[in-house]
């Protein structure tokens, strides 16, 4: 049991980084996208259909890519920007390229869901389209907005797994590595049960979050 316990310490913490780190530069990329991806739509606060057409292709293709796929392809990406292909660190940039397209449609539905009343009666007040989207959009659709963050992460600790699969690190690289590859059952049944519990802590907390905005709306 201790030496179970040993063993996951360092994999458990590297899959927490690479889901922190890459959360967080999937929404730096995604949450643009999203917002462009609402306003520039036929039915949104500043029509660009031909602009609206090319980002959404552009979201699709790269939704489209499966991610061990995408992490190859990436390989070179990552070598120039953290210096190497492999490891946890490099990892970070396959899974931030892979979540943010899937971050961009999760704003963009998110915020076609606020009340169009809202937007009439802040553009009656003679607000610009800029404060539309931070004083209305944005704020009117924070539930559903962290209940799509709340997605992205889960979506990203199973990413994560599969990173590990190929080089990663993690808990997916210790199931494969030490469980699979010498035999350790065990060692395979814990690394799961790590990442369920990494995913219903992910959950329940992204649920009473938005419930609590809910409440406060």
């Amino acid at each position: 049991m201790n030496e179970l316990l040993v063993l996951l310490i360092a994999p458990t913490l590297q899959t927490l980084y690479m889901i922190f780190a890459s959360t967080l530069f999937s929404l730096i990329l995604g949450f643009p996208l999203g917002v462009l991806l609402c306003v520039t739509d036929s039915g949104g606060i500043a029509p660009r259909p031909s602009l609206n057409n090319a980002v959404g292709r552009v979201v699709n293709v790269l939704r489209s890519f499966p991610f061990i796929i995408l992490m190859i392809l990436v390989f070179p990406l990552s070598r120039i920007i953290v210096g190497t292909s492999i490891g946890t660190t490099a990892s970070i940039v396959p899974l931030s390229i892979a979540a943010a397209p899937f971050v961009a449609r999760i704003i963009e539905s998110a915020l076609k869901e606020v009340d169009p009343g809202c937007i009439q009666a802040a553009r009656a007040m003679g607000s610009s389209n800029r404060q539309i989207i931070l004083k209305v959009l944005i704020p009117e659709a924070l539930p559903s907005l962290v209940a799509g963050v709340t997605t992205t992460i889960i979506n990203l600790i199973g990413y994560s797994a599969m990173a590990g699969a190929i080089g990663g690190g993690g808990l997916g690289d210790l199931a494969v590595r030490y469980g699979y590859q010498r035999f350790r059952t065990d060692v395979m049944i814990v690394s799961v049960i790590v990442i369920l519990v990494l995913v219903e802590l992910v959950q329940l907390t992204g649920s009473r979050i938005g419930k609590r905005l809910l409440v406060k709306r």
